[in-house]
């Protein structure tokens, strides 16, 4: 016998008690109104979310919103504002110098307006590279917390999946901020 198999089975040997843990009830924060809580909170963590109105135009609040951007990168067919399509690109690096991604949200979660982003581009890096990042989202598809988040994550199967929520930020010992260092430097969520 090695000896960490005699250290695990003197281990075994000696314990005298073994104990049996409840299961935990976990009470997390359910919000009457998860609209309004969305978007407080996207405001907190440096975001925006707007409440698109009867009517009115995706296209035009993403150009109203960001009237300098060049180029615009969006597979939806929604997004008539969009520049080029980035599932025709050849290359992941051809994304490079992206002012804005138009992407679409699976779900959102009003205690920290985390927005849940299943891969449905071709080059995941596109959620990551762009300056600015636009998130489409049904107003109905918002969950009021994290542990509902990730019931309606585990059911599904997802080749890759990422949250997001709000601008990419980082700081270092120093408390020096930086804006950006992971992804966008701003996030636009538009509930429709």
């Amino acid at each position: 016998m090695s000896s960490r198999e005699e250290i695990l089975a003197n281990i075994r040997k000696n314990t005298q008690k073994r104990f049996d843990y409840p299961e935990w009830e976990v009470k997390a924060m359910v919000y009457s109104d998860v609209i309004t809580e969305f978007c407080e909170m996207s405001r907190a963590v440096g975001g925006e979310a707007v409440l698109l109105g009867e009517g009115e135009d995706i296209n035009a609040v993403i150009r109203r919103t960001y009237p300098d951007a060049v180029r615009i990168a969006s597979a939806l067919d929604e997004i008539t504002c969009a520049t080029f399509n980035p599932d025709e690109l050849d290359r992941a690096q051809d994304l490079d110098g992206t002012d804005i991604a138009v992407v679409a949200g699976e779900f959102g979660v009003a205690e920290n307006a985390a927005v849940w982003i299943p891969q449905t581009v071709k080059y995941k890096a596109l959620y990551f590279i762009a300056e600015k990042l636009v998130i489409i989202l049904d107003r109905n598809n918002l969950v009021s917390n994290m542990q509902e988040a990730y019931e309606r994550v585990k059911k599904e199967k997802y080749r890759f999946g990422t949250f997001i929520s709000g601008p990419s930020k980082t700081a270092d010992i120093e408390q020096a901020l930086v804006m950006g260092a992971h992804g966008a430097r701003d996030v636009l969520v538009i509930l429709k």
